[in-house]
């Protein structure tokens, strides 16, 4: 059982910078991959990236590619999505989720099995 808690989001304007933390609990982090999703009003939850238990794979979504940047820490139990030249596009809530197949990098939401409660993030223009 894992249970993640975001934070790190908040008002930023366009061409600014946030930092995403999810902090998990549980004895077992250091076995899910992880993956950030946002989901804007009126739009589908998206994965915005993902990374395996390891950290040695990694993946981005075409938008966020060269602006974020994941990583994690198994011994903090923590994982991080450093967000720069965020756009008003960016704006979104964003959930930290963790799926039990640590080797595999999925971009699809159903395959995570543990998910926060999400942090918002507006970019404003």
């Amino acid at each position: 059982q894992v249970q993640l808690v975001e934070s790190g989001g908040g008002l930023v304007q366009a061409g600014g910078s946030l930092r995403l933390s999810c902090a998990a609990s549980g004895p077992t982090f250091g076995r899910y991959a992880m993956g950030w999703f946002r989901q804007a009003p009126g739009k589908e939850r998206e994965v915005v990236a993902a990374i395996s238990w390891t950290g040695g794979s990694t993946y981005y979504a075409d938008s966020v590619q060269g602006r974020f940047t994941l990583s994690r820490d198994n011994a903090k139990k923590t994982v991080w999505l450093q967000m720069n030249s965020l756009k008003p596009d960016d704006t979104a809530a964003y959930y930290c989720a963790a799926d039990d197949a640590p080797a595999t990098v999925t971009t699809t939401p159903g395959d995570y099995d543990y998910w926060g409660q999400g942090t918002q993030v507006t970019v404003s223009s």
